[in-house]
């Protein structure tokens, strides 16, 4: 078990050595959410990968509301979603915030440890682990993430304009499709099966735009790359150097 220094996040290790956290955690703790509550909303930040919200949606039959990054803003989404009739179990960023309506909301790393231990001794008196809760999960072959400083002082508004001419790039090539739930930046599927993505935003408190890369096949971070290489070096006011030195 690992916790963070005031235990509002936590992760874990299993028997084999390979840790839970990330979507991994966030894939088990929506799996203990939702047996106490079938077809809920379990609310995320941005950049969960597109094998979570199958596990969410086809696996456990529950609804993926994937919202913006910050602890504060998924906690609150789910709050508000309850507000309005829709249940909503859990709320949970891929840092390890996790806070579940049954404990008032509350970012507590100590509770979602609890019931890890408690689900995964239910599991042992059944012959089973926690590995299979999340067996079916299906995780990038390929992922990526690239910080680009924004080298102006109103940063905000360079950045949104970055964003808002990568969806007009985006919008006029045949090997992009934006994704229809954009709370945060623009998610941008480049294949059929939206197991192929990129996602930019702005952070929430620094000058800088935060490019996150997803593939499910070898190769296909690199490919995206250079899809939008073009795009980005076209802009004096970001520093891209991550992405251009970068080994292919």
């Amino acid at each position: 078990m690992i916790f963070d220094t005031d235990v509002d996040r936590a992760a874990c290790v299993d028997n084999k050595g390979m840790p839970i956290n990330r979507n991994r955690l966030v894939a088990l703790a929506a799996a203990i959410a939702l047996e106490q509550c079938p077809g809920g909303t379990i609310v995320t930040d941005s950049t969960t990968s597109a094998g979570l919200k199958l596990f969410i949606e086809d696996t456990l039959k529950g609804k993926h509301h994937r919202y913006r990054r910050g602890y504060r803003n998924v906690i609150n989404e789910g709050i508000k979603l309850n507000e309005s009739g829709e249940n909503c179990p859990l709320a949970i960023e891929t840092s390890g915030h996790a806070a579940f309506k049954n404990n008032y909301f509350l970012d507590d790393g100590a509770y979602l440890i609890t019931l890890i231990i408690v689900k995964m001794m239910q599991l042992r008196s059944e012959g089973r682990s926690l590995d299979d809760l999340i067996e079916a999960l299906e995780e990038p072959a390929e992922e990526a993430v690239y910080r680009f400083d924004i080298i102006y002082s109103d940063f905000r508004s360079y950045g949104q304009k970055v964003i808002s001419l990568l969806m007009d790039f985006a919008d006029k090539n045949p090997k992009c499709r934006m994704a229809p739930d954009n709370y945060e930046g623009v998610r941008i599927y480049c294949s059929a099966d939206e197991k192929d993505w990129f996602l930019l935003r702005l952070s929430v408190h620094d000058p800088v735009l935060s490019l996150n890369i997803e593939s499910a096949h070898k190769g296909g971070v690199a490919k995206i790359k250079k899809l939008l290489k073009p795009f980005f070096l076209s802009f004096s006011g970001l520093n891209i150097s991550s992405l251009c030195c970068e080994a292919e």
